[in-house]
């Protein structure tokens, strides 16, 4: 079992900019690398970020690319993303997780075994 716990959410204004943190415990030695989601009100929950322990590539959705940056360190099992330029679009609640599948692409949520309960971010106009 890994254990997920996110922090750093918060209210901010458009234009702003906020860090959620994220660490891992637990069987992490299973875990492949570590990915944000978020959903928001009477939506799907949708890919933002994730990086790969195997060389650190990172991914991004197209709708925050350029603002939101995802970093980690594998030894100690934490993951970071930094948002920049946030807009009202971006608030939703944001979920970290640890992606237990070796295969398949690290955009879907299915890859993902472990999840965190959440951080809430909202962005005001």
């Amino acid at each position: 079992q890994v254990q997920v716990v996110e922090s750093g959410g918060g209210l901010v204004q458009a234009g702003g900019s906020l860090r959620l943190s994220c660490a891992a415990s637990g069987r992490t030695f299973s875990t492949y690398g570590m990915g944000w989601f978020r959903q928001a009100p009477g939506k799907e929950r949708e890919f933002v970020a994730a990086i790969s322990w195997s060389g650190g590539s990172t991914y991004y959705a197209e709708s925050v690319k350029g603002r939101f940056t995802i970093s980690g360190d594998n030894a100690q099992n934490t993951v970071s993303l930094q948002m920049n330029s946030l807009k009202p679009e971006d608030t939703a609640v944001y979920y970290c997780a640890a992606r237990t599948r070796r295969s398949g692409s690290y955009y879907g949520p299915l890859q993902y075994g472990s999840w965190g309960q959440g951080t809430q971010v909202t962005v005001s106009s």
